[in-house]
């Protein structure tokens, strides 16, 4: 196993309060991007019903996905490299009590623009995952050399929108974003140490 640390971005490396205010920051721009596309369309919002069953197979999915990403980081060279640019860019400056907010924040955000507003905007069908997908990947863009954590991220987005047509409970994608964010930092972070 290679110890070296990956290449860093070609920025300077953001502070934790900086991460933190990039995150508090990206979360309100989606929320507002959220309620703005809201008032100029009348489309009903994804519900969001607590079940507990919906729950816990939000939590069930969320872990299967940091699962998968554990498993493509091992067997594909390019996903690691472009994975542990983003993490160490992203989690080094952050505090262990930091990671609860990189859970809640995206998760919550990301998929009530996605998969609350837009999914449905767009049809609640396959097409309509697929498109939302997309955008999903894309935000996670963070230079043209990250394309396969933005490949990663719209697999992802597919199994967070098929979840979401398929329970019609805006929970599911939530719980299961927020979990693997979760873990996976969690992880990345016990490696380190």
């Amino acid at each position: 196993m290679n110890n070296q640390r990956p290449q860093a971005p070609q920025s300077e490396p953001l502070s934790r309060v900086q991460i933190l205010a990039a995150m508090g920051v990206t979360a309100l721009v989606l929320l507002l991007a959220a309620r703005f596309w809201l008032l100029f369309d009348t489309v009903a919002v994804l519900p969001f019903r607590w079940i507990p069953q919906a729950l816990l197979g939000g939590v069930g999915l969320g872990l299967g996905i940091t699962l998968a990403s554990a498993l493509v980081y091992q067997i594909w060279p390019a996903y690691r490299r472009s994975a542990d640019v983003y993490l160490e860019f992203v989690l080094r400056p952050l505090t262990w009590p930091d990671l609860i907010w990189l859970g809640l924040l995206p998760g919550l955000s990301e998929e009530l623009l996605f998969r609350g507003v837009m999914l449905p905007a767009l049809g609640l069908n396959n097409g309509a995952v697929v498109v939302s997908s997309l955008c999903f990947g894309v935000l996670h863009l963070s230079g043209l050399q990250q394309w396969p954590y933005v490949l990663w991220a719209t697999l992802v987005g597919l199994s967070l929108g098929f979840s979401a047509l398929a329970t019609d409970n805006l929970l599911v994608p939530i719980a299961a974003h927020v979990v693997a964010n979760l873990v996976s930092s969690l992880v990345w972070k016990l490696r380190q140490t």
